[in-house]
């Protein structure tokens, strides 16, 4: 007999170390159990699996969820069908008549997910879609065309999600309504249904069943406000900060998709710690998944630059509604540790909402997730949609980091006091003689007819698919495949060596001293920008590295390379080359000695220009971008002028910087496109309508003229309200007739009134609401480069007196300057003489 040996005390303590870890692991994110998970493949006789192997019912074969009436409505397979997963797209109920599907449900808040595929079905007529769906007495959706918003779009399948409650002894009824009419045959389809119940706090705060600590606070309006069960929500936006797409299998156990965020209007850095254990002390475990808190974005380490700058995020939403607004926080970062490390301030579509946020405040300790909810009202201002923008500002007190941090979004609409969540709708119905016109004709009228009936609900769904296509073509693309060696050389793309050479990366790297942290000379969106030195350290210049971390990536690279590679002009910047091993996306430029024009006019040490300095560097600007909207074959469309991209050289000759955003437009012709630029210095009119033209230039190019002529920031939420967007605070100013009182206080007596007069006159028609309102680049340039003449005409005698008699008083010369100023213009400046001439507005 063999002599087995007994396991050892060790072998015990090793096998318990092993049993306690894994469940640690299996435990570190624990998911929900809904109660209720449908799938319903609508349309289909078979019960199918989809991409991510979720179960789906086909409602043919289902007895527990009835559909009534049942002899009214058809089935179908899409048309074609091949570009979108086959469940649950691939087959559709279809009617003309009105159609109700019952759930029997438990009672409680459910996610309520209607899935559409816009195609050609056997019998119906692709563009003859127009409905509502209901759900009990709530509208989802009201007079809704799923062809009219996926018209142009290459993906043709998409969701929509809304949160019902369901009260007790009641059943969920989902209704599909064919908008009525003489003279069409409308008609309604569905392809896929889910639902799933939620817990009962996730985002009611239903008076009586929740602490009031977590009762979402009305900004601007009053300390609480409950989102009872009498109310529906649909989800507008779900963005993982700093993070990619988690789809609905990683998520709590919910079944929620959270998209990459690319609503970020200013650039940020993004801290990251995929392995970071996160401790769920404050908020259940389901709120979110690990990977929302375990990624952010920050402002980033530049003090001096966070000092003048927020994070800014743009959220096209319909108007007339309130919202609620979750923003999601965990530090991170393990020097962030005690109270007071950073605190920043919150505000939401301009409103203060948290006058100090400190994450370490509200939960203790670093590493433990946290949310806070807000409410507010987008009143309806005569217009459809409006532009929500969540800001986070440093608070600059000494000792703090000068920093803010954002881990995720949430934003869902909340129904009106009727139920109703459908978009204020103007419908141009079609006349009946239309039935019998040419077919090509009535294809031409289809979207005339239908542009009205989708312009609420379509336009904002049409944002958030197309937020959902850039991030499946990214991982598609895996991000970085766009350069594999050398930059490929099409007709659109060539980069010839004597243009745009090729560097390596250890080139790059010599250049920086491999990438050295004291020759960091700017810090933006794309990465770093390094003073470097080439050519054996003969030559000074600029190096912008991406960060692999950055929410811009290759294909702002390849637009900047392409765009530079082809444009040379005295008042853009040069472009010397570019280097993409491995990873690394970097592109060297020309170094400009005297940084960039913000540099010069607030919070800085820099001495102050003088008007004819700025006079002239606005001129130079205006000439790289009227070169860019008509120097080309086809227009070129900056989409992201500031001041910080208007650079200065060794003579203070100005220079257009940064192509990254930039779009080839067609003359005369707007293009379709997702919303970038900076916040304040964004056109409204594109931000509204998606519609890119040179006048967003032309408007961005208005904010920087008066940013210029009163040197205080664009956005200044320090401020009284009306007086935080400088563009129109500006307006207003004009329109009272005290633009003379915001100026830069170092202009005071300098300018000449009628320079002064057509000055502020370009500015003010740039920054008109409608791009059509606006003048095109020659005019502005044509006016700065008069207004100039006009100030050099005053200065001419004064500058011989001053030549001719050297007795005369520096003290004397401005007072006489002063003097006529006050004189001739009835702008009255008053003059301070102890006012330094470098401030923060």
């Amino acid at each position: 007999m063999k002599n087995h040996s007994m396991p050892t005390p060790i072998f015990f303590v090793l096998c318990l170390f092993f049993l306690l870890y894994n469940l640690k692991i299996a435990t570190s994110t624990p998911r929900y159990i809904p109660v209720d998970n449908i799938t319903l493949n609508c349309g289909s006789s078979v019960n199918l699996k989809d991409m991510q192997e979720r179960h789906w019912v086909g409602d043919m074969l289902s007895s527990k969820f009835a559909l009534l009436p049942n002899h009214r409505s058809n089935i179908s397979e899409a048309q074609g069908f091949s570009s979108v997963d086959a469940v649950p797209y691939q087959t559709a109920r279809l009617s003309y008549s009105e159609f109700t599907y019952v759930f029997p449900v438990t009672p409680g808040p459910n996610f309520v997910r209607l899935y559409f595929y816009s195609a050609s079905y056997s019998g119906f007529d692709m563009s003859k879609d127009l409905f509502t769906v209901k759900a009990g007495l709530f509208t989802l959706l009201g007079n809704f065309s799923a062809s009219i918003f996926t018209d142009s779009l290459d993906q043709k399948n998409f969701f929509k999600e809304f949160c019902v409650n369901v009260e007790m002894n009641q059943e969920l009824n989902l209704t599909f309504i064919p908008f009525p009419s003489t003279s069409f045959n409308y008609y309604a389809f569905i392809n896929g249904i889910e639902i799933v119940s939620m817990p009962i706090d996730l985002y009611y705060s239903q008076k009586g069943f929740i602490k009031d600590e977590w009762v979402p606070q009305y900004v601007a309006q009053a300390p609480q406000f409950y989102i009872n069960y009498s109310m529906a929500l649909e989800m507008v936006y779900r963005l993982n900060v700093g993070g990619g797409l988690i789809p609905p299998m990683e998520d709590t156990g919910m079944f929620r998709e959270w998209s990459e965020d690319t609503k970020l209007l200013s650039g940020g850095a993004i801290p990251r710690d995929p392995s970071l254990q996160l401790k769920y002390s404050k908020i259940p475990n389901y709120t979110a998944p690990d990977p929302i808190y375990q990624s952010a974005i920050t402002m980033g380490p530049n003090r001096a630059k966070n000092k003048q700058s927020n994070l800014t995020w743009g959220l096209p939403v319909d108007t007339g509604f309130n919202y609620l607004v979750r923003l999601h926080f965990c530090e991170l970062e393990s020097e962030i540790i005690a109270t007071g490390d950073r605190e920043f301030t919150i505000y939401i579509d301009y409103q203060l909402a948290e006058d100090k946020a400190d994450v370490i405040s509200w939960t203790g300790s670093n590493d433990t997730p946290h949310y806070k909810d807000y409410v507010v009202m987008i009143q309806n201002k005569g217009e459809d949609t409006h532009l929500l923008s969540i800001d986070l500002q440093p608070i600059t007190s000494e000792g703090t980091l000068i920093d803010a941090i954002l881990n995720g979004v949430e934003v869902f609409k909340l129904s009106n006091p009727d139920g109703n969540l459908a978009a204020r709708l103007n419908m141009v119905l079609p006349q009946p003689n239309q039935k019998t016109e040419p077919a090509a004709i009535k294809s031409k009228k289809k979207k005339t007819i239908f542009i009205a009936v989708g312009s609420g609900v379509g336009f904002l769904i049409v944002l958030i698919l197309v937020c959902f296509m850039a991030v499946w073509k990214l991982r598609r693309t895996k991000h970085y495949s766009f350069y594999k060696g050398k930059i490929r050389r099409t007709k659109a793309s060539s980069l010839p060596e004597e243009l745009c050479h090729h560097f390596t990366l250890d080139e790059m790297k010599t250049a920086t001293n491999n990438f050295h942290e004291e020759l960091i000379i700017g810090v933006g969106g794309f990465g770093n920008v390094y003073k470097g030195a080439i050519d054996k350290g003969t030559k000074t210049v600029a190096i912008k590295r991406m960060n692999p971390e950055s929410h811009q990536g290759a294909r702002e690279f390849r637009t900047e390379i392409e765009m530079l590679s082809q444009l040379r002009h005295v008042h853009l910047v040069s472009l010397i080359g570019y280097c993409n091993d491995g990873n690394e996306m970097i592109i060297v430029y020309d170094y400009m000695t005297n940084g960039t024009l913000r540099d010069h006019l607030y919070n800085t040490n820099n001495e102050p220009l003088t008007w004819k300095q700025r006079l002239k560097i606005c001129i130079g600007a205006a000439r790289g971008l009227h070169y860019l909207h008509t120097g080309a074959e086809h227009p070129i469309i900056h989409r992201d002028v500031k001041t910080t991209n208007i650079l200065l050289d060794e003579k203070l000759v100005s220079k257009i910087s940064d192509f990254g955003l930039s779009k080839m437009g067609f003359e005369n012709t707007a293009v379709s496109t997702t919303v970038k630029g900076t916040w304040g210095y964004l056109d409204p009119d594109y931000a509204i309508r998606q519609q890119l033209t040179e006048k967003s230039d032309v408007y961005s190019f208005g904010v920087v003229m008066f940013e210029v002529l009163c040197a205080r920031k664009v956005l200044n939420h320090n401020l009284e309200e009306e007086q935080q967007i400088l563009a129109s605070w500006a307006r207003k100013c004009i329109e009272r007739g005290t633009i003379n009182q915001i100026i830069d206080r170092c202009l005071e007596g300098k300018i000449s009134p009628e320079c002064f007069k057509l000055y502020v006159e370009v500015a003010e028609n740039c920054v008109r609401d409608k791009g059509i309102q606006r003048p095109n680049m020659n005019f502005v340039l044509e006016k700065l480069e008069l207004a100039l003449e006009l100030q050099e005409n005053v200065d001419a005698p004064q500058d011989n007196i001053d030549r001719q008699s050297s007795t005369v008083s520096e003290e004397s010369s401005t007072t006489s300057q002063h003097t006529y100023y006050s004189e001739v213009i009835s702008l009255h400046v008053e003059t301070t003489t102890s006012a330094p001439c470098y401030y923060s507005a």
